[in-house]
């Protein structure tokens, strides 16, 4: 792909303008952990031209032990500062489930979910090893009336050492998002040429900015700029247009 068109740089593509990872609700997780740093993050999404976030806090047992009820009215302390702060973008709130033993029960009793444009589900696993209730999961959440959207699977070194892996999930019915963080090699090389491999195949439904503080959407501001495999993702029929 041609850097500069004519001797000039090309400008940047347009904005996703929604937004469907992050943790900007203050306290609840590993991401903003003040209010003020909250707001100076939606700030900043603002200014690179979002419209709407949906931040999605961890829920992983015995670590996070985040609820509907935490979540929300959190959800509501970050929109009143919004407000008051006079920013003009939507928030939202679902959660990033880590699937494991205690999801699976959480499953099975039939807890509602934090979904996000209808029934998506945004879940994560373990970054080293494969969970062995991965694909197990994946078809009950599908079987009760859910969509699972695997949280950044080119940070998963058993996907990188097994692209192969992606497709078979893939096939099961599960959707894809990619850290836009990914493409600018942030995490390691690895997840870069998994994250470029899947945009290459058009594996990726959905980029997500997995933002936790304010130095991570500087650099999704330069990977904006200047990052050929950036482009060539908005060019897919991402759904973050639709949510």
């Amino acid at each position: 792909m041609l850097a500069r068109l004519f001797g000039r740089k090309l400008p940047p593509p347009p904005p996703l303008l929604t937004d469907m990872h992050s943790h900007l609700i203050p306290g609840i997780d590993d991401g903003a952990q003040t209010l003020e740093e909250s707001i100076e993050m939606i700030r900043y999404f603002a200014s690179l031209g979002y419209r709407k976030l949906i931040t999605t806090p961890h829920i992983i047992h015995d670590y996070y032990e985040n609820t509907p009820e935490i979540i929300e009215q959190g959800l509501q302390q970050v929109r009143d500062a919004v407000a008051q702060a006079g920013i003009d973008l939507t928030i939202e709130a679902a959660a990033e489930y880590y699937l494991d033993e205690y999801f699976a029960e959480c499953l099975k009793e039939r807890q509602p979910l934090l979904t996000f444009g209808g029934n998506y589900v945004l879940v994560e696993t373990s970054f080293l090893n494969a969970p062995i209730l991965l694909e197990a999961l994946a078809f009950q959440l599908q079987a009760v009336g859910y969509q699972p959207v695997l949280a950044h699977p080119e940070r998963y070194q058993y996907l990188q050492n097994d692209f192969s892996m992606v497709e078979r999930l893939l096939q099961m019915g599960l959707l894809m998002q990619v850290n836009i963080l990914s493409l600018g090699g942030y995490y390691s090389k690895g997840a870069r040429r998994c994250a470029e491999r899947m945009i290459d195949q058009g594996w990726v439904h959905m980029l997500g900015s997995d933002c936790h503080r304010r130095k991570h959407l500087e650099e999704i501001e330069a990977i904006r700029q200047k990052n050929a495999y950036y482009r060539k993702a908005v060019e897919l029929p991402l759904l973050n247009y639709n949510l």
